[in-house]
């Protein structure tokens, strides 16, 4: 009896062995394909995310479609000045009453606060363009880089020198004709362009901490040589407080632009890079943004 049972047992398992032989032979026995990464729905009109390290597209939605950029155009602007030679970024500007002027003609547009008179390095413009997004910040710096006898001649060669930046970034579906996105017609960029700007502007050293700064505190020095204590500058880009990773970079609004925001993060090493534009509000630009980075992030593992 005890020699039938294992006589049976015997069978089984030389049975077994036969399958699992003629399974491995043929190949049919392989790793379970890793399940797909779902690409997300996000309400803004276009967005796109590329692997920052090589430029490798991840997602796109409308990428290239033309748009209004609203203040995202103030990354050009940074860039622009962080690009210029010999730059002194603790030299000081004296903010002219024309920059308080133009916030007060574009409907209080967003604003640092600049005082007339003051005395502001260009390192706390810097800080004032992207931080709290002041238009008042980017014109005291267009004047400040930009050549001619005049103000509008200033303002005039500055925008013209963002615009063969993006020309030298090989951009042919960007125009710039301001310097802080407060457009007269042909301000405009696109989701991929505007990744490929912000992924530019990133190798800069000054630039990313800027972009990264949650708050700042500017001390300015007034018309009587006393110190000023700004208010202090929060970052309108809540990612940098509600995304693990988050390093950058500019949101931007407008009529025209709606909501729009590009962003950048690390994780593992690895960096994701991208941009929303006319999404529908700015919690939901940012949850965008996220889905999108959770998204690149997700393809890069």
């Amino acid at each position: 009896m005890i020699t039938g049972i294992k006589s049976i047992r015997f069978r089984r398992a030389a049975a077994v062995a036969v399958t699992t032989g003629a399974v491995l032979a043929t190949g049919a026995l392989t790793a379970a394909p890793a399940q797909a990464v779902a690409t997300p729905t996000i309400a803004a009109k276009t967005g796109f995310v590329m692997n920052n390290a090589n430029g490798a597209q991840l997602y796109g939605k409308g990428a290239d479609t033309r748009l209004s950029t609203g203040s995202t155009t103030k990354i050009m602007t940074a860039k622009v000045v962080l690009a210029q030679r010999n730059l002194n970024l603790d030299a000081k500007v004296t903010i002219q009453k024309a920059y308080s002027d133009y916030i007060v003609a574009n409907n209080y547009a967003s604003n640092a606060k600049l005082i007339v008179g003051d005395k502001v390095t260009v390192r706390q413009l810097l800080y004032g363009l992207m931080l709290p997004s002041g238009c008042d910040a980017a014109y005291a710096l267009a004047d400040t880089f930009g050549t001619g006898t005049t103000r509008a001649a200033r303002v005039k060669s500055f925008i013209g020198k963002m615009n063969t930046e993006a020309k030298n970034l090989g951009l042919k579906n960007t125009n710039f004709d301001s310097f802080d996105g407060i457009g007269h017609g042909a301000n405009y960029s696109t989701a991929k362009d505007l990744t490929k700007i912000a992924s530019s502007a990133m190798k800069n050293a000054n630039f990313r901490a800027i972009v990264k700064t949650k708050k700042y505190t500017a001390k300015t020095t007034t018309k009587t040589g006393s110190t000023r204590t700004m208010a202090a500058w929060e970052n309108t880009n809540t990612l940098l407080s509600s995304y693990s990773g988050a390093i950058g970079v500019k949101t931007g609004s407008g009529p025209e632009a709606k909501y729009c925001l590009v962003f950048a993060a690390t994780r593992g090493g690895k960096t994701v890079i991208g941009t929303v534009l006319a999404s529908t509000g700015i919690p939901q630009r940012a949850t965008d943004a996220t889905k999108l980075m959770n998204y690149g992030f997700a393809k890069l593992s």
